[in-house]
């Protein structure tokens, strides 16, 4: 891989086509409560960063995106008649749910594999991926969320995510997770909604949960807001396909109406 030390991207190369938008808004007139964010749903990198030095086996891993979220995220968006925001570009760019403080916003390593065009970037290189992916996204966020409140719209966000069956050799159990810190009664309620659709493990802050240090979009578009906020971790082995993607997407619409 060539060194990328030092080598901002030019203009010319923007208006090349080589970065597109970062943000796909869909159904932003849409009439649901709901305002749906699926931030890993691309494992996108420009071309002149070279794959960031992984193979394109590594790029189709989960460590560059999250499998099937994006699927489920635009069939749901459909059924709920609810506005949706898409990420456009691989997390290991930039995290789109993380603080761009946290050590995790433009990672080393994820997982067991080290991201070798990450390593020693200059400020430059870091403040040209927060200008060109994360503050457009979250601007748009923001903005649709600032004229929802204007018009006196009620709103809950609800983000889409996917995790491993297995992480570090560790089986996980729980088809899927629904992650809340203050909105808790909205997080339960989805949880027993969810278990009485699909009759399945469905956990409570798991595999992760939510941290103010280590999470975007529930913190800032959902509590510092005082809007119910949740995110929902769906296995991958679930979602990886059409089928799966289409059935998971109709069980969240049963569960959030």
């Amino acid at each position: 891989m060539r060194s990328l030390q030092g080598s901002l991207l030019s203009t010319q190369q923007f208006e090349a086509g080589e970065w597109p938008e970062p943000v796909e808004v869909l159904n932003q007139a849409g009439h649901s409560d709901i305002v749906l964010i699926c931030e890993h749903a691309s494992n996108y990198i420009p071309a002149s960063f070279d794959g960031l030095g992984l193979s394109d086996v590594d790029l189709k891993r989960h460590i560059a995106w999250d499998i099937g979220a994006e699927a489920v995220s635009r069939s749901l968006s459909a059924l709920l008649d609810a506005p949706c925001f898409i990420g456009k570009y691989s997390r290991l760019l930039i995290d789109l749910n993380r603080p761009i403080e946290s050590a995790t916003s433009i990672p080393v390593r994820s997982e067991a594999t080290d991201i070798p065009g990450n390593v020693q970037l200059s400020p430059g290189e870091r403040q040209l991926r927060v200008d060109r992916i994360f503050t457009p996204f979250q601007a748009a966020i923001s903005a649709h969320l600032d004229r929802r409140k204007k018009y006196g719209r009620a709103t809950s966000i609800v983000a889409i995510h996917s995790f491993t069956p297995i992480f570090l050799g560790q089986a996980r159990p729980w088809e899927t997770g629904v992650l809340f810190n203050k909105s808790t009664n909205f997080g339960r309620h989805l949880i027993d909604r969810l278990k009485q659709v699909t009759g399945l493990n469905i956990g409570a802050n798991v595999p992760y949960v939510i941290d103010r240090q280590s999470d975007y979009a529930i913190p800032i578009h959902g509590e510092d807001r005082g809007l119910e906020a949740v995110l929902v971790e769906i296995r991958q082995d679930l979602i990886g396909h059409p089928e799966g993607q289409a059935l998971w997407a109709d069980y969240l619409f049963k569960s959030l109406i």
